[in-house]
């Protein structure tokens, strides 16, 4: 199922690009961004498919412990990893930040990344981590169904995301699914159920769901009545409802749990590149995001997303990890060429 050949990658690396597939449905540009002095003063270059400022935070609290300074450069998950793949040996960038794992596994297959040093490993427990040790989780987040609570009560939701194929749940509820978000649950759904349940599955989504661009217009379109659900990230209602609640006063998550394939808790990669010509700062920039001060920027700031290492707790707004009863899914099996080539087949892409 993983995608082991260069030739493979190169296919997956052309299809994405025809597509522009974003993550979290974002900016489709990369852009340099240099939050300190460049790589040439010494420093290191970070390519950044995460959220700006989370990585930000995480770059300024890093710089002022070791003194390391850090380039980063912003763009999304497939872009970046395709841009890196491109680039090859000559590839500037030190450390690769993504929020999904397929576009980390894209690279790994490609034989671009340095193995990650053992301290680092040692610091992120295996759940949150892939099998070969060529990159770590950094964070994480949960799929969640957002649904109108005027319009379901608990009763009616479904016991299983498999559920939303079926016709009761005709137009009734909305995903995004050109975002690599939305592809990274397929992914953990193509290797939970197989490629046949995943294929008939994607044929009923096709035939109920509504598309919008992005998790937060989803999300919208369930507060604002247009549907009755839509599959997210957990993260988007936690972060409006810190805000103004706006988008979000007439919803609410709901967890499958249950080792459903809509519990899966996808885990955002970090990877030091093999070409990288100062590893040692690479690593430990890599190690100071899995560190306890780095974990702490996730649990005590306003991204919502999941501190999986160093023993640091989640975000106290958010339902507890071992609370949400995720399968478990090794990260380095998820497979993004093949999940293009399903959506695509089903009409989705």
């Amino acid at each position: 199922m993983k995608i082991r050949t260069n030739a493979l990658a190169g296919i997956a690396l052309a299809a994405t690009a025809a597509l522009g597939l974003t993550a979290c449905g974002g900016s489709a540009t990369p852009a340099a961004t240099g939050t300190s002095s460049s790589s040439e003063a010494g420093g290191i270059t970070v390519y950044n498919a995460q959220h700006e400022s989370l990585t930000k935070e995480w770059i300024e609290a890093f710089t002022a412990e070791t003194g390391i300074k850090v380039t980063m450069r912003q763009g999304s998950d497939t872009e970046l990893s395709n841009q890196i793949i491109q680039e090859g040996a000559a590839s500037p960038a030190d450390v690769f930040l993504t929020e999904n794992s397929p576009a980390m596994t894209q690279v790994e297959t490609a034989g671009l990344f340095a193995d990650v040093d053992k301290a680092t490993i040692d610091q992120v427990p295996a759940e949150y981590r892939p099998s070969t040790g060529k990159w770590t989780g950094i964070a994480a987040r949960s799929t969640v169904l957002v649904y109108d609570k005027a319009k379901l009560t608990e009763e009616k939701l479904p016991k299983s995301m498999l559920d939303l194929a079926n016709p009761e749940w005709k137009g009734k509820w909305a995903a995004s699914p050109s975002g690599a978000d939305f592809q990274a649950i397929v992914s953990a759904l193509l290797e939970l159920k197989g490629e046949a349940a995943t294929e008939e599955w994607l044929k009923g989504m096709k035939e109920n769901f509504k598309a919008y661009k992005g998790n937060n217009t989803a999300m919208k379109a369930v507060n604002a009545g247009e549907v009755d659900a839509a599959l997210i990230y957990h993260y988007y209602y936690y972060g409006d409802q810190a805000k103004t609640g706006e988008n979000s006063k007439n919803v609410t998550p709901y967890y499958f749990k249950n080792q459903d394939p809509g519990a899966f808790v996808s885990v955002s990669g970090g990877g030091v590149l093999k070409s990288s010509k100062k590893a040692e700062d690479a690593q430990a920039f890599l190690k100071f995001v899995t560190g306890k001060k780095g974990q702490e920027v996730l649990k005590n700031g306003t991204s919502f997303e999941y501190s999986v290492a160093s023993d640091v707790p989640a975000n106290d707004k958010l339902v507890p990890l071992v609370e949400l009863q995720a399968p478990t899914v090794d990260a380095a099996k998820l497979n993004s060429a093949k999940v293009t080539e399903l959506m695509t087949k089903a009409g989705l892409l």
